[in-house]
């Protein structure tokens, strides 16, 4: 049984791009009784090791990371609104009215004209980010100042929730995949294993390159949050994969073509063990792998991820299945890559 109070934990903490030492604490707190080093680097990964039961055939390097899409305060106005951009991709459609928090503390509400005071195309049409601000409560600017200062980041509201076999909560891409990461340091290993928790996935895959650079691994499986399109309004060929489905093996994405003997032994695995797999169907987005694979002279990495609906907003759902999928896939590929059968 998986302690779902972990991943809620995470969840429940905030990081955006750049900004992630709160979520670094919390795991920092739950793996450094099971970790045999533990290293920081300049960008804030988490390179953590374990030893195994045995000495691997292939150095592998298990990553997934610990930063989410958010905001951050780019002006103050003179009526102590905010002004913002976004941290990472997150679509305009899903701002408006919705609860953020300024620096962690301070409450607020991304603005949103009035339904009564719409015209024309403007029911059909989301506002840019650019024409948005954030209301704090603040009369002024100075008033607003005594709360907030330019730089700081905002994030949705934490919220989590746990029930009848599905999560809900922000920023579940990636704490899954952090959850997942912890899970398996807490067990005992078969191979010594390299963890990395990295920063700046959102703005470029920023952290996990460097990881790579300093650990020089022979193989690495990221773990990952990916679209999960099973809802109206996207066919089933464009859906990428559906909740429920299982962990996701990626064959390609926009910044990796994923080795084929990695992907199929992986669809393989989970068959022979009665894990739901299923492979993404969509050549969309980009993981850590993107810049570890790249890193020194070359890395064979794979991405395995839980489908996650509503990615990039206040609110992405999951499924315990899908979670479990993931973990219990991850244990069969680390066994056969540090073996040195793939």
């Amino acid at each position: 049984m998986l302690n779902y109070e972990i991943l809620k934990k995470l969840t429940r903490t905030i990081g955006v791009s750049g900004e992630e030492d709160d979520v670094r604490s919390v795991i920092l707190s739950e793996i450094e009784p099971y970790a045999d080093e533990i290293h920081i680097s300049p960008l804030g990964n988490i390179l953590a090791f374990k030893k195994g039961e045995k000495r691997p055939e292939k150095k592998l390097m298990l990553c997934a990371h610990m930063d989410e899409v958010g905001f951050v305060i780019t002006n103050i106005m003179e009526n102590g609104l905010l002004k913002f951009t976004t941290v990472g991709n997150i679509r305009p459609e899903v701002l408006s009215g919705r609860d953020v928090l300024v620096d962690g503390k301070t409450p607020g509400v991304i603005c949103a004209k009035p339904v009564h005071l719409l015209k024309g195309d403007e029911f059909e049409k989301p506002v840019p980010v650019n024409e948005l601000a954030i209301d704090i409560g603040a009369d002024t600017r100075e008033q607003a100042e005594t709360l907030v200062q330019i730089g700081d980041n905002a994030c949705f509201v934490p919220f989590f929730e746990h029930v009848h076999g599905t999560v809900k909560a922000k920023a579940l891409d990636d704490r899954v995949g952090c959850f997942a990461l912890i899970t398996l340091m807490q067990r005992p290993l078969e191979y010594d294993t390299y963890f990395v928790f990295s920063t700046q996935e959102e703005i470029g895959l920023r952290g996990a390159g460097t990881a790579a650079y300093i650990l020089e691994p022979d193989a690495a499986l990221v773990l990952e949050g990916t679209t999960a399109g099973d809802i109206p309004g996207v066919s089933p060929t464009d859906a990428a994969c559906k909740m429920g489905g299982g962990a996701v093996i990626s064959l390609t994405d926009m910044r990796t073509v994923y080795p084929k003997d990695y992907f199929r032994r992986a669809m393989a695995l989970g068959k022979e063990n009665n894990i739901p797999v299923q492979p993404k169907t969509v050549r969309a987005g980009g993981t850590d792998a993107g810049t570890i694979h790249v890193s020194r002279g070359g890395v064979k990495t794979l991405t395995i991820s839980h489908p996650c609906r509503y990615i990039h907003s206040a609110i992405a759902m999951t499924t315990e299945k899908d979670i479990e999928a993931v973990i219990d896939l991850m244990v069969l590929m680390m066994a056969e890559i540090s073996g040195g059968k793939l």
